[in-house]
C-alpha cells in the first residue's frame, strides 16, 4: 500500500539477492494491472513498469529504471556489478549497472529476440539461460508483433473475447536460450509443439540438469543437458 516514488506496486513480479542479502533488486511489473491480468498488461503495451532496489539494512526501497514494458525476470551478474532485466513486452533484456564505475547506468543488453523473454538465471558457462513462453514466428505471423501498433483491434478483441479465449490463440511453442555474458546467442532448445514443457518460464541450471517451470502448466521438468 506504499507507494515508491509516487507509485504504488501492483505486480511484483521476480527477484535477485546479493551474496550478503543485504540488496534485493525486483520487478514491478505494472502500477496498474495485476498477476491475473498478464495478458491485458501485454495487450495494452504500457510502460509503467520499473525495477527497483530494496535495501534490507536502512529498509529504503528505490526505482532503478522506469518506464518498461512488462519487466519480467531479473538476475544479477556473478561479479554482482549489473542486473538483468528481462522486458518480456519488447522481447529484450536491459542491463543496468549497481556497483562499480558505471554504476547508476544503464544500456541494451539483448534486443529484438525470438521470443518474449521471462525468467532469466545463470548458466554453467558463465552465461544465462533465459525462458521465453511464447515465440516470434520468423518467417510467419506473431500476433502480438501484429498488433503492437494497433491498439484500437487490441482493444477491441478483449471487449469481445475472454483471456482464456485470447490463449487458445497463441502458439504452445516453448523455447529457452542460453546467451553469453556479453548477450550473444550460444544455443536454444526447443518444444514446438508444447507436447512436454507448455509454456515455459523458468530455465534452472543444476548439477547438469536443467529444470524448467511454467507460469500456467502444473509441472516442473527436468533435462539432462548432457543429453542434448
Amino acid at each position: 500500500e506504499t507507494p515508491i516514488e509516487g507509485k504504488k506496486m501492483s505486480f511484483v513480479n521476480d527477484l535477485t539477492i546479493t551474496r550478503d542479502g543485504r540488496k534485493i533488486y525486483f520487478t514491478d511489473s505494472s502500477s496498474k494491472w495485476q498477476r491475473r491480468d498478464y495478458l491485458l498488461l501485454v495487450m495494452e503495451g504500457t510502460d509503467d513498469g520499473r525495477l527497483l532496489e530494496y535495501d534490507t539494512v536502512t529498509k529504503e526501497v528505490k526505482v532503478l529504471l522506469d518506464q518498461l514494458q512488462f519487466p519480467n525476470g531479473v538476475q544479477l551478474s556473478p561479479e554482482e556489478d549489473f542486473v538483468l532485466v528481462a522486458e518480456t513486452a519488447m522481447a529484450r533484456i536491459r542491463r543496468v549497472y549497481v556497483s562499480g564505475l558505471m554504476k547508476g547506468g544503464a544500456d541494451m543488453f539483448v534486443e529484438n529476440m525470438p521470443g518474449f523473454p521471462d525468467n532469466i538465471r545463470p548458466s554453467s558457462s558463465g552465461g544465462y539461460w533465459v525462458a521465453a513462453a511464447t515465440i516470434r514466428a520468423n518467417p510467419g505471423f506473431s500476433m502480438l508483433d501484429f498488433l503492437s501498433d494497433k491498439p484500437f483491434i487490441k482493444r477491441m478483441i478483449f471487449k469481445l473475447f475472454s483471456q482464456e479465449t485470447v490463449m487458445k490463440f497463441v502458439p504452445r511453442y516453448s523455447l529457452v536460450l542460453e546467451v553469453s555474458d556479453s548477450g550473444a546467442f550460444r544455443r536454444s532448445l526447443h518444444d514446438p509443439d508444447g507436447q512436454v514443457v507448455t509454456y515455459v518460464s523458468e530455465a534452472h541450471e543444476h548439477d547438469g540438469y536443467l529444470y524448467l517451470g511454467s507460469f500456467r502448466s502444473p509441472f516442473i521438468c527436468r533435462l539432462s543437458l548432457q543429453s542434448i
